[in-house]
């Protein structure tokens, strides 16, 4: 139990030291926006088929693509990959 906590206390160390502005040994991973309207087009798929094929609510990639909202996290993670291997992310995916 030890080694878990010590590591723990290490990322948060190390995260309290990055939101001051300092350089840690933290990797901290940014990706960038998304046109999830072209990625959908790109693919050509409806906005149902893009939205079933990757587990997203047709509200929510609605609101995407009319800019009404953003991805965040997981879903930006997801759309990113889509954006650049949309082949490797559906084979994940297929049954």
């Amino acid at each position: 139990m030890s080694k878990a906590f010590d590591s723990i206390k290490q990322g948060l160390n190390e995260a309290l030291i990055f939101s001051k502005g300092k350089k840690t040994k933290a990797v901290v991973h940014t990706f960038a926006p998304v046109d999830v309207k072209n990625i959908r087009a790109r693919m050509g798929m409806s906005q149902n088929e893009f939205a079933s094929a990757f587990g997203i609510s047709v509200s929510t990639l609605r609101h995407w693509e009319r800019g009404d909202r953003t991805p965040q996290g997981p879903a930006l993670v997801l759309l990113n990959v889509v954006a650049k291997e949309p082949e490797a992310v559906l084979n994940a995916l297929r049954d």
